[in-house]
């Protein structure tokens, strides 16, 4: 479903091919600049994100409830209304706006990867930059204001996140293809995701991404800056279709596909629709919309060859409809593709696609625009791929024969392609949300039971705290089983107690030996509580947890403040069976700056404390929730057994004072690197050259860096320890509740 645009931009004063700001030099007070000027400087930036609301709504705002108040059927009849109503600034193929609307939902969705879990559907922000500008979302400007009246109807009653993705299905199902269904809850974003990673490129459309091995590297999912996936005229603009099943095979992985959604994908997505190419792009096409002239109001790819539309349009430089019904579901692309044999030749807009050599498939498929004429089907080198890779060729095959199948595959695929990154069912919203539990869902059983209550609460802590499990394990068990949660996707977290199954009981960061001595503790306990009631309950997922918190308080206590943690039960255990192990794997932690842990090879370039500021992103935090929490785990000696002891800085260990800031601050000592590689750091007296403690980097950020030592200096006062703490106690709690979306307000 790849529409590569041919940039031409006309602008030079837009030097960046990403991200124009429409001034050819940067204030010296903006972010950009200082990064030009001090290239070393850890950039946090990424957490104000969590910390701020650039949006028009405020808090009484509450998108669930105005999204429940929607007639669904009124606002998808709205939607297949605008659809089949052609409009002459933008002439819809066939008369029907569904394929462009299914592109526009492919690719406001497929920008999700797993490995992070960033991207996706979520936010809206196809509409923002850079997604708004890239070469493969060339022409996704007209379907978003095709669909304007809509979203001015509505208002916020639904966002631009859920209407682009909706209309996506509304396009299929006017077209005679059965969905497997919709959730709605995505929220809109009013500024880019600045925490995204889009590759190491400079330029649109270039690929440097690649190892000496062909292997996608770091977090990226798509092949090529600027396009969703992988280039539709084949790797490195090569029509070769074997390397091209590769690429496409590495990229559909880091969506979370695996061969038979990815071959469903493609084939179902290119049952509808065409490919524009009437002319060469670099010859006729003006700039993208964030580099386009002020009076064309965010519309980009201006085209001046001939009408400029219709039967002139240019998007990706390839020409042709897929199929002789391209507005209509049926097998047409499987028995074109499979049937009969195609030859590579550059079309007219200079790219290279596939025609049919039979002269018996020669003008099978209706002119777009010319009900009179006929037009010949093509295919691109992606579509040549799924026929020539042995593996992709048996699944499309077994869908040739099988129809049913290929459309509850694709139907599968689809659903799961647009909602990836909305983490458990619960958040689904509207009357269209499936019942089935699907295993990628991160299924977790149904409270059945009543929950403990505040008398059952005390005496479980009192029970935990009379064990030989320190503070500290306490506290790392329970932050190893919270922390995997990530907000990109709504993966991860407590709830659960993934923690005991595969693959999180033996990863490295988790200390298996001790994590699993500290579970069968934890599971004694809950077993002889469970045992000794009827209707009452306790899970091992809200045992983990409440341990952490009687360990926080105390250790609260003994530094002299009495604290209470908030604790909220009614997390599940789930089942190895609803635990997809290989999809949990792209979880594990690598890198945890909190436990001070550090995995030999962390999978992607960076520095630890880069590492660090990615974590606390992922886990939604603001620069100050993510300086009291740092504090607070080396205060608590909650480091990875790998540390040794490393940043941890205070003589009272599982104590919850504020020791490693006021020590970490204090001129009464020097900080001296061990090794040229400034690695790991000596706290030495400045008058007796005595070593206090020893450090990995990633413990002296927040001295270094001005904006974190500015707030660590708060922490540290002689007055900051009561703030330290209650800081640490909210900062902490957030992180233990992340994912309890049953009681999100």
């Amino acid at each position: 479903m790849s529409e590569k645009h041919l940039e031409d931009s006309t602008n030079d004063a837009n030097g960046c091919p990403v991200m124009h700001n429409g001034s050819a030099e940067e204030s010296a007070s903006t972010p950009a600049a200082k990064r030009e000027w001090w290239p070393s400087s850890l950039d946090i930036e990424i957490l104000d994100q969590n910390a701020e609301n650039v949006g028009p709504w405020n808090g009484d705002f509450d998108y669930s409830d105005a999204f429940t108040e929607i007639d669904h059927e009124a606002l998808k009849a709205d939607i297949e209304e605008v659809m089949t109503t052609s409009k002459d600034w933008w002439p819809a193929d066939y008369g029907h706006y569904g394929p462009l609307f299914i592109r526009m939902a492919w690719h406001s969705a497929g920008t999700y990867r797993t490995t992070d879990g960033r991207g996706g559907g979520a936010g809206g922000r196809q509409r923002l930059a850079p997604l708004n500008s890239w070469p493969d979302n060339a022409n996704l400007d007209k379907a978003r204001r095709l669909l304007w009246p809509v979203k001015q109807k509505y208002g916020r009653k639904i966002s631009w996140a859920d209407l682009m993705l909706l209309a996506g299905n509304v396009a299929m199902e006017s077209m005679g293809f059965k969905t497997f269904g919709f959730g709605g809850g995505r929220e809109d974003d009013f500024k880019p995701d600045g925490s995204i990673d889009w590759g190491p490129e400079d330029e649109l459309e270039t690929w440097d991404r690649f190892d000496e091995n062909d292997a996608l590297e770091g977090n990226l999912g798509a092949t090529v800056m600027g396009l969703i996936y992988v280039n539709p005229e084949g790797p490195e603009g090569q029509p070769d279709p074997e390397w091209s099943a590769q690429r496409i095979r590495t990229s559909f992985g880091r969506m979370a596909m695996n061969d038979e959604e990815t071959a469903a994908l493609i084939a179902g997505g290119h049952t509808f629709g065409k490919v524009h190419g009437a002319a060469d792009g670099d010859e006729h096409v003006a700039a993208e919309p964030e580099a386009a002239p002020i009076e064309e109001q965010g519309l980009g790819w201006k085209n001046d060859y001939g009408s400029g539309k219709g039967a002139d349009t240019i998007t990706s430089g390839i020409e042709g409809p897929w199929t002789d019904a391209p507005t209509q579901w049926d097998l047409g692309y499987l028995d074109l593709l499979l049937d009969n044999e195609w030859e590579l030749h550059e079309g007219p807009g200079g790219a290279w696609q596939w025609r049919p050599k039979s002269e018996e498939l020669k003008g099978i498929a209706p002119d777009a625009h010319d009900p009179s004429a006929t037009v010949d089907p093509m295919m691109l080198t992606t579509d040549i791929a799924l026929k020539r890779d042995p593996d992709y060729r048996e699944v499309i095959e077994r869908f040739q024969e099988n129809p049913d199948e290929f459309q509850d595959a694709f139907a599968r695929a689809w659903f799961k392609l647009l909602h990836r990154d909305m983490g458990p069912k619960e958040r689904y919203l509207g009357p269209e949300v499936p019942d089935e539990d699907l295993i990628w869902q991160d299924p977790v059983p149904d409270v059945d039971h009543e929950l403990i209550g505040d008398a059952e609460i005390a005496e479980l802590k009192e029970t935990i705290l009379a064990t030989d499990l320190s503070v500290s394990r306490l506290v790392k068990t329970a932050w190893a089983s919270a922390s995997t949660y990530r907000d990109s996707d709504k993966r991860g977290g407590a709830n659960g107690a993934r923690i005991r199954l595969k693959p999180h009981r033996s990863w490295e960061a988790n200390e298996p030996y001790e994590l699993s001595r500290t579970l069968n503790v934890l599971e004694d306990i809950q077993q002889d509580f469970n045992d000794g009631r009827d209707d009452m309950r306790v899970s091992l997922a809200d045992l983990i947890v409440l341990g952490g918190a009687a360990a926080i308080e105390q250790a609260a206590a003994d530094a002299g403040h009495d604290i209470e943690v908030p604790f909220t039960p009614g997390r599940t255990d789930a089942t190895q069976e609803q635990t997809d192990v290989e999809a949990f794997e792209w979880l594990e932690p690598k890198a945890d700056g909190f436990r001070n842990y550090l995995a030999d090879d962390p999978g992607r370039d960076g520095t630890p404390e880069e590492f660090l500021v990615d974590k606390a992103d992922l886990l939604n935090l603001a620069p100050a929730e993510m300086t009291a929490l740092f504090g607070g785990m080396r205060a608590l000696d909650a480091t990875h057994e790998q540390a040794d002891g490393f940043g941890v800085f205070t003589d009272r260990p599982e104590t919850l004072t504020n020791d490693y800031f006021a020590n970490l601050l204090s001129m009464d000592y020097e900080w001296e690197p061990v090794s040229e590689a400034k690695q790991v750091f000596e706290l030495q007296d400045r008058d007796t050259g005595e070593v206090e403690w020893n450090a990995a980097r990633v413990d002296l950020i927040f001295g270094s860096n001005s904006r974190l030592r500015a707030i660590a200096e708060v922490y540290g006062a002689d007055d900051g320890e009561e703030k330290f703490v209650h800081d640490f106690v909210d900062a902490w709690t957030k992180v233990m509740t992340l994912d309890r979306f049953d009681f999100e307000e």
